[in-house]
């Protein structure tokens, strides 16, 4: 950074897991049967999101208006609002508030970019269910149980980030190459010298010479 500033970072934060753990300690008060502290535990967290969530509309806002500039001087966006759109993070909340400017299928296409290794691609995506169909590109992995798990978790992971209107995956085997075509390789067996000449394949007929002009 210019100047000798630094900018502080937060640690990481797994947004599901927060949300998780906030979920977990409202039921908690809940079951302790005291109605008037778990009526405020869910005030204070509404208005902790109404503050947030206002910020958040702030920055998208700016950002929004900076990169409608920048389009107009330098002729491209401003790629400060591509990173912010990219972080999971940062798009999960915006998730969270309505505030992500990208649509669904644009939001799960970005979550499948940032696990490569497992490589697939979309077949479908029901927004009544919330199912998505995917299938396996077979570009990575064994194909085992084991490879399978793995990339089922680390796809619903990414999706619970950048859209978590995705509620369930299901991750289809490659498509079928189809049946090989089978070619017919070599040549019939060459009969050996007779009537039918040299070279000639073996039953072919032989051909009468022309006729000779008297």
């Amino acid at each position: 950074m210019s100047g000798g500033k630094s900018v502080k970072t937060a640690p990481a934060v797994n947004a599901e897991q927060a949300g998780r753990r906030v979920e977990e300690v409202i039921d908690r008060l809940a079951a302790t049967g005291d109605g008037t502290a778990s009526a405020a535990a869910e005030e204070l967290v509404r208005s902790l999101m109404d503050f947030y969530g206002a910020g958040l509309a702030r920055i998208m806002a700016l950002l929004d208006g900076r990169a409608a500039r920048s389009a107009k001087t330098a002729g491209s966006g401003d790629e400060a609002l591509a990173r912010l759109l990219g972080d999971e993070l940062v798009a999960s909340l915006l998730v969270l508030h309505d505030l992500h400017p990208e649509d669904t299928p644009t939001r799960i296409a970005r979550a499948l970019a940032t696990v490569p290794e497992h490589a697939v691609e979309v077949v479908g995506f029901d927004d009544a269910t919330g199912a998505l169909r995917l299938r396996s590109s077979g570009g990575s992995g064994c194909g085992c149980a084991a490879t399978a798990g793995a990339a089922q978790q680390a796809v619903e992971d990414a999706l619970a980030c950048f859209a978590p209107e995705v509620k369930t995956v299901q991750i289809q085997p490659p498509a079928d190459a189809g049946e090989p075509v089978l070619l017919q390789i070599g040549s019939a067996p060459m009969s050996g010298p007779g009537p039918t000449g040299p070279g000639t394949p073996t039953g072919a007929a032989a051909r009468p010479a022309p006729a000779k002009a008297p």
